[in-house]
């Protein structure tokens, strides 16, 4: 009898698989076939920019732009399908059958998103990679430039610069950021205190995010003029070294030297170079849209230091950021204890500073108001290697975070978009109601939060565009 039973078992089992494998191939099919269908140019072939699980590009194409080595987990789920727009036609085609076969979309260009949102998600979903969207026109006469969403900054402003060398874009420091997400999500960079990037759609995706309304082809942008020579400063000092109180006087000076001067700071650490204890290295760097000669009377106005500009960070690893915006300069008692909590873990972090002044009249601000009236803001990262350690380093950051509540902005607590931080709130299956999404969207948005809802309510009221932190419907 227990013979019968076993043998019964493994036909239904059997049976199960096949069907599933039959389905699954039906399926997979059939959504190749829609694909196809919806496709207006046919110059490229569906295998050509629609890859499936078992295709042999599959695994390759996801992981070249993961920046962020903690959604490569097992648990991490991934697309049923990877598409590589070529044009237009083929980015409808991918929203019009993940629609029909009811799977969500996830948008990426860069993949620098600090919670994964461009590429992975809790529901069955294709993923539209723009890795093949990377043209850019220059027009110098106009001052103005077409740049598709799938280029990074890098190539953007190379083409620029192969144009000319007095014009370029305000945009971020990170070549490997890609246009679409940085410019959605109100990216600012080494040249915003001096230019910014500036009807109601068009207002949104600059800085509300544009995956929470479409998918963002290419972006007109007017470029900037810049001086032909520009200046960059270096220095790094540890504790020792004097690090704490160069840049307790450097808090206080930096929103006020003028606009051509940017400020910022990085603080790491590091092994003590005269013992094996840790210790803390802060390093300045700043640029300056003028020549060395002219710099000295400008520093001058304010208190003369020495900054250092530190590289990017491009080496791979699981991470997890969280970030600040100070109205106020820290004061001494505070920074020892910043530093403190910095030393308590045996951690790699980085932390990084900005100053800016309020100038309400960019588009940029408009969209994002969390960062008027701040002196600066601080990201806050961790990384590490072993997959067994999240949890502990994610405890970590979340207790820091913490204990910087009195020293930040209140009412509410402020947040960038593009710093993204999954643990200000997030959407229930990427639904939720106006008070539910709140609790997160008024820390990025303040009160523009509710004008960017009636525009997701006008432009996507059955909200398919939607992730973990998208702009709700009502």
């Amino acid at each position: 009898m227990a013979m019968s039973i076993s043998v019964i078992l493994s036909l239904v089992l059997t049976l199960l698989v096949s069907f599933s494998s039959v389905t699954s191939e039906s399926v997979d099919d059939s959504f190749l076939q829609c694909i196809s269908s919806h496709s207006q140019n046919h110059s490229k072939t569906i295998s050509e920019f629609v890859l499936a699980k078992n295709t042999s590009a599959y695994s390759s194409v996801f992981q070249s732009s993961v920046r962020n080595l903690r959604f490569l987990n097992t648990s991490t789920t991934k697309p049923e399908f990877i598409i590589t727009p070529f044009n237009e036609s083929h980015i409808q085609a991918a929203i019009v059958c993940a629609k029909a076969y009811d799977m969500q979309i996830r948008i990426r260009s860069g993949g620098h998103d600090y919670e994964g949102l461009s590429y992975v998600s809790e529901e069955k979903f294709v993923l539209i990679d723009l890795v093949n969207l990377r043209s850019i026109s220059i027009d110098i006469e106009k001052e103005n430039a077409w740049v598709e969403s799938g280029a990074t900054l890098g190539e953007f402003y190379y083409k620029i610069a192969e144009k000319s060398n007095v014009y370029g874009f305000p945009a971020g420091s990170c070549p490997t950021v890609g246009v679409g997400g940085h410019i959605s999500g109100g990216g600012f960079g080494t040249i915003f205190r001096k230019k910014s990037m500036g009807e109601d759609l068009f207002w949104a995706i600059r800085g509300g995010g544009g995956a929470s309304f479409g998918v963002i082809f290419s972006w007109k942008v007017r470029l900037v003029q810049i001086p032909p020579s520009v200046t960059v400063f270096k220095v790094a000092k540890t504790l020792e070294q004097g690090a704490s109180k160069l840049l307790q006087k450097w808090q206080r000076i930096g929103d006020k030297l003028p606009e051509d001067l940017f400020l910022h700071a990085a603080t790491e650490v590091v092994n003590a170079s005269s013992n094996n204890n840790k210790t803390i290295r802060v390093s300045f760097d700043s640029l300056y849209l003028g020549e060395a000669g002219k710099l000295v009377p400008v520093s001058q106005q304010a208190n003369p230091q020495n900054f250092c500009l530190t590289g990017q960070l491009n080496s791979r690893a699981s991470s997890k950021q969280n970030q600040i915006m100070l109205r106020n300069p820290f004061q001494k008692p505070d920074w020892k204890g910043y530093t403190k909590s910095f030393l308590s873990r045996d951690i790699r972090t980085d932390l990084d500073t900005l100053w800016r002044k309020d100038e309400p009249d960019s588009g940029l601000r408009n969209t994002i108001p969390s960062q008027k009236r701040k002196i600066y803001k601080i990201q806050y990262m961790v990384t590490w290697d072993k997959e067994e350690e999240t949890e502990q380093h994610l405890r970590w950051m979340r207790s820091l975070y913490s204990y910087m509540a009195p020293y930040v902005s209140k009412s509410p607590r402020a947040a960038y978009l593009n710093y993204r931080d999954l643990d200000l709130g997030r959407n229930k299956n990427g639904n939720t109601s106006f008070a539910q999404a709140s609790v997160w969207g008024l820390k990025y948005f303040k009160n523009n939060f509710k004008r960017l809802v009636k525009v997701k309510t006008e432009t996507d009221p059955s909200n398919f565009f939607r992730n973990e932190q998208s702009i709700p419907v009502p």
